[in-house]
Order: structure tokens, then sequence, then C-alpha cells
């Protein structure tokens, strides 16, 4: 592969959109710039910005890697994105309201109904009911790679319960106490706004029968979740409560919170828990880290869920094979950000393909996450592959592939210098009465040569990502 260099041209000439970060990095001594980095990391260590590996008994809690060259987007190449973003969200909760009432597309022959039978994030208790606003996914995360200087692929949509924000923001705040001249030099397009403007959002979609200012609070599974210090993060940048599902309880068909001055009615709660575990009367028994009864709460109309159970469905590998299609029939028009090309191994024919080509393609689960239980192809040994084609041969319905993409890259810091890694971005987004998309977005980058793996949890780290404000 000859992957795209976001800041180099093949015959050395640097791109416009880096040109001022390359003459200003040619008068940097390299030690100050290591020195840099490691003051970097002494930031995250001491604010304490971790995420957990499960089953690493090693190193249960970690530092995620940072890299202090950032990532540049133009105006021009952002316009173009957020457009994109914008048409798929609104096809995706469009989507969400036709799936949960009338399925017209399915009536029109565009996806199969198979997509829904026995699938685990379709909620049978989320037919017929509207949350407030309308709004189904709140906060999405849309995960985009680059492969040529006009050529934008979605590979994802998060539309769970999607993680990566608090990284986003201390990135940016940490490049603005490292290299202040540089944000005196480039223009760059402000993040810091995003927990005003998720509180903002969040409120925008309050339940019909909240009178006020909306009570929000933020439900985390606890401080053994891989993602708790976004839990904790936002909501004290929102200025909100962070709850467990033990500091709540269900009191005069409402869902109320202990304070120190009694107990306090909840109108927004935004979880950072998944579905299964949300009301053990109504999903797992066994869960403790939900609320009992909060989904007849819910479906009463007297709290606002974010992001709304059931929401998983359209996030599933499986269906997003078929987001072409979706964005057309919900928008009218052809989709502007392409689809990762993609094999639905369910079909006899193309689990053949799949197994042929097994060697050139990159497998992954259609409901895996974090770049757990997929097979990157090229990078796999002989052994592993057939490994994986067992799997593939005893559940081809649990998978889908696709062609292994040459990533582009941008530069990091190494001990010898600057080199290319691949990298790829998500953007966040915020959907209410408007639509809110935050300049940029997280960059992960792969720091390993030759990676295409850029998840946290397989050793990937991250960058402050720029778009210019030109």
């Amino acid at each position: 592969m000859n992957p795209f260099d976001e800041m180099i041209k093949t015959g050395g000439e640097v791109r416009p959109p880096y040109e001022q970060l390359k003459c200003w990095l040619d008068t940097q001594n390299p030690e100050r710039l290591a020195q840099k980095s490691l003051d970097a990391e002494n930031v995250f260590r001491k604010t304490g910005i971790t995420f957990a590996v499960y089953g690493d008994e090693e190193a249960a809690e970690r530092l995620i890697p940072f890299d202090i060259i950032p990532r540049i987007i133009t105006g021009n190449e952002w316009r173009r994105l957020s457009q994109g973003i914008e048409q798929r969200v609104m096809a995706l909760n469009a989507f969400l309201d036709d799936i949960y009432h009338r399925q017209e597309i399915i009536r029109a022959g565009r996806i199969p109904r198979e997509l829904f039978t026995h699938n685990d994030a379709y909620l049978p208790e989320m037919v017929g009911f509207r949350p407030p606003g309308n709004v189904y996914t709140h906060i999405i995360g849309v995960d985009i790679v680059r492969t040529e200087e006009n050529q934008f692929y979605v590979l994802e949509d998060n539309a769970r319960t999607p993680s990566g924000v608090s990284y986003m923001l201390e990135n940016r705040e940490t490049m603005m106490q490292l290299f202040p001249e540089l944000f005196q030099q480039i223009k760059v397009r402000p993040v810091e706004t995003y927990p005003k403007l998720l509180r903002q959002s969040l409120a925008a979609v309050a339940p019909p029968g909240c009178k006020g200012t909306p009570t929000i609070a933020v439900l985390t599974p606890g401080i053994y979740n891989s993602a708790y210090f976004e839990h904790a993060f936002l909501a004290d940048q929102m200025g909100v409560e962070l709850v467990e599902g033990s500091d709540l309880k269900i009191e005069n068909g409402k869902v109320v919170m202990r304070t120190t001055e009694g107990n306090r009615a909840i109108d927004v709660l935004y979880r950072r828990v998944d579905d299964s575990f949300l009301d053990p009367l109504t999903f797992r028994r066994d869960s403790a880290l939900g609320v009992a009864g909060i989904m007849d709460v819910y479906r009463s109309g007297n709290i606002t869920i974010a992001n709304a159970p059931g929401t998983g469905i359209a996030d599933d590998k499986a269906l997003y094979s078929y987001m072409p299609e979706i964005v057309e029939f919900y928008t009218g028009r052809k989709a502007i950000l392409e689809n990762v090309p993609t094999h639905r191994c369910s079909e006899p024919d193309t689990l053949k393909y799949v197994l042929e080509n097994l060697s050139d393609l990159v497998v992954k689960e259609v409901h895996g996450s974090g770049g757990y239980g997929m097979l990157v192809g090229p990078a796999a040994s002989k052994k592993e592959c057939e490994a994986f084609a067992l799997k593939l041969k005893a559940n081809p319905k649990n998978y889908i592939a696709q062609p292994t993409l040459a990533l582009s890259t941008t530069p990091i810091m190494t001990e010898k210098g600057l080199a290319p890694r691949h990298v790829d971005l998500r953007p966040f987004v915020l959907v209410s009465d408007r639509i809110r998309i935050t300049p940029g977005g997280l960059t992960r980058v792969a720091l390993k040569e030759g990676s295409l793996v850029v998840n946290s949890s397989q050793g990937g780290g991250t960058k402050d990502t720029w778009v210019l404000d030109d």
C-alpha cells in the first residue's frame, strides 16, 4: 500500500495546511520537543486521564499515549465532512424512528427484515414509543478514515454510548499549555465549548412536563468502567451530578437521586450504561448498574434517556453495509460520505469469497468494538487466518469483511524525529433541537510503524485535531 501523507507530498513538498506548522517545527530544538512530549505525559498523569484495559492485570489503568504533532484539516475539508456527517446523523435518527414504528424502509424492500430478527440491539420495548423531541441519538461519534486528498470514508457509526470526547478536550487544553505561540500563529477553530453545548443540547430535549431549568445527571457504571474518567470529566465540566444506579430510585413516577437536600427528580439522564444493564425489571435481572423501573418512567414521558435505549441497532456492523440505502431513503440524496465497501459474511457466496481472500481483508464482529474480535488479514499469520476461518464458518452472520484500506498518515514524534503513522478521526455530534458538530474531533493514531489499528485498547494513541479557521 502507498498511503496518502497528509503533511508531505510525494516529491517532498509540504502540503499547504501544514506549511506554518512545518516552518515552526524546523525552528525547534529536537530536545525541547522531546521534553514537551514528557511534559504532556506528566499533565495527563496529574490530571488522571486514563482508560481501563479489560483482561490486562498488569495495566488495569493506562495513560492514553498522546502525540504532540497536531493533525490539521482545512476549513474547506471540514465543511464537506460536516455536511456529510449531518446528513448521516439525520438519516440515522429517521431510521430509528421508522424501525420502531411503521418500518417503511423494510416495506420498501431497501433492507431485509432479517437484520432485526433475533438481533439483541433491537429492543421490542421501544416499539411504538417516541422519545422527547423525537431524538434517539443525542450524542454520536462518526469514525472517518481518509485514503486520498479528497477521499473520505465512514468506517463506522457509534450511536450507543460513544466515548473519547474527554480526550479531544484534554488534548487541546494540553497543546494550548505547551505551545501557546502556535495558537497565536495559526488560526484554529475552538473545541472547548463542547461541555456547554452538550448541556444545552441535553436540556433542549427535556420531557414536556419539565418546568424551569432541567435537572441533568450522568449515569456511570462506576469506577471500574474503562471510560470512568470521561464520565466524571463530563459531569464536572457540565456542572451536573455524576450518579450510579445505587444513587437512584423511582419515586412518584419520577427517577430521583439522593442529594444532601433530599431526593431530587432527574429530567435528563445521560447514561453511559449499556441497554442490557439499564433496568433489571426490563432487561438483565442481575444488573446492579441501572435503575429498577426506569423504563416505565421513560415510556411514561417523565424522563429523557440519552442516548435512547435501542439505538444500538443503528451502529450494528451488519446494518452498516446498508447505510448508503438508508441515507438515500430518508434524505432523498446520495450519501455525501461513502461507506467502506463491505462484504456480508451471512451471504453464502460472499462467505466463500471472504474465506478465499482472508489474508487481504479486515474481518470484524458485527457487535464488536474497541478493536477486539477482528482480523487484519495482511498483518495476520497463516495460523491466525486459519483459526479465524473456523470462527467464520461456525457463525458467518456474526461477521462482516472489508478491504484493507491504506489509511492516510500524519507525522508523530519518535526518538528519531518525525515519522508517518496511520490515523482515523472521530468527530462528535450533538443532536437536539439542532445538530451541532464540534470542529475536528478525536484523531486516533496507530503508534506502531505499519499498524492500521488505532484503538487505544490495542496500543493506539491520540492527537489534537486542528480545523483551520479559513
